[in-house]
């Protein structure tokens, strides 16, 4: 029988926050590619000095650092397979944040 996650119990749930963390910090690199894509499809001009937009990717960014090392400290070792496809999932979605920053010449 599948248990819910309504259904956990207050000892297994810090057990999955490790992943999480990972979903965060994921969803945070998605969310500065989207500022970067977001400002060049609506032709956002560059500017001498930086706009909101840069501040967001620029705190996206900055705030899996922590993140990433409370994911790291609190993963679940016995389940390798699966801590490295999320740290590697969050590798290659920095990656296409900065490689849409490059991409985009802001």
């Amino acid at each position: 029988m599948v248990r819910e996650t309504a259904d956990l119990t207050s000892a297994e749930r810090p057990k999955r926050a490790w992943a999480y963390l990972a979903t965060t910090a994921i969803a945070l690199s998605l969310f500065a590619v989207a500022i970067v894509v977001g400002n060049v499809a609506a032709g956002a001009p560059r500017e001498a000095d930086e706009n909101t937009s840069a501040h967001l990717f620029q705190l996206a960014m900055a705030a899996q650092l922590p993140l990433l090392l409370l994911f790291l400290t609190m993963a679940d070792w016995t389940r390798r397979k699966r801590v490295i496809f999320f740290l590697v999932a969050q590798i290659a979605a920095a990656g296409a944040a900065f490689t849409a920053l490059a991409w985009s010449g802001y």
